[in-house]
């Protein structure tokens, strides 16, 4: 995420643009951050354009209430996915 998110969230820019859960002194999964309602805020005010880090291409989606999700990363990036069961 871009150095302005950080700055409208009032957290120390990493020179990066991670931010974690420790980020925004919440605990929860390795995403929780992600769901953080600051978060969404600061991204929709400043706006998606802005909002891209370097390596960043920031959507926020809505998901169904009655659905099971999780986050997936992979090389850095990362994706929204249904949780379902494999064997």
């Amino acid at each position: 995420m871009s150095k302005e998110v950080f700055e409208e969230l009032g957290i120390p820019y990493d020179g990066y643009g991670f931010i974690e859960n420790e980020d925004l002194g919440i605990s929860g999964g390795d995403f929780a951050c992600r769901t953080d309602p600051r978060l969404l805020a600061a991204v929709e005010k400043i706006g998606y354009e802005k909002a891209n880090g370097v390596s960043a291409d920031l959507e926020i989606v809505e998901i169904p209430d009655d659905v099971e999700w999780e986050i997936q990363e992979y090389d850095g990036w990362e994706s929204i996915h249904e949780k379902h069961r494999s064997w």
